[in-house]
């Protein structure tokens, strides 16, 4: 099993730690939505507004060697989060109306569930190597 080079363990480092700021900003937008709003609307705005936390962050942080321009990095980009954000949507219903958890641990799950997905497509696609 090959070990992985410094770059890889800390593109990881600035990849796990700007998802983090990321999903505590989706986490406080919902918080302050949910009560105004359908919960699934709210996981909606907090999506919206974690997306420029993450991609300037990816950008700037986890894939600053990335090959791809801006623009073709934003548009791969936005492409990953929409796919990301089906799946934390479909776990978050899935979660809360399906299986009755309450809106908080429905939406961390869902957060956790799309970061996989998005952390490939980001690291093989949207920031190209």
């Amino acid at each position: 099993m090959p070990i992985l080079k410094k770059s890889g363990w800390l593109a990881g480092f600035w990849f796990g730690s700007v998802g983090l700021v990321a999903a505590l900003v989706h986490l406080l937008v919902f918080e302050a939505l949910r009560h105004l709003v359908r919960p699934e609307v709210a996981n909606l705005g907090g999506f919206l507004v974690a997306f420029g936390v993450s991609f300037t962050g990816h950008r700037r942080l986890s894939f600053k060697d990335a090959q791809t321009s801006l623009q073709q990095s934003l548009v791969r980009f936005l492409v990953t989060a929409i796919a990301g954000f089906f799946a934390n949507e479909l776990c978050f219903i899935f979660l809360l109306h399906r299986l009755g958890w309450s809106a908080w641990p429905a939406l961390i799950v869902a957060l956790v569930v799309a970061a996989g997905q998005t952390f490939i497509l980001s690291r093989w696609w949207a920031f190209r190597r």
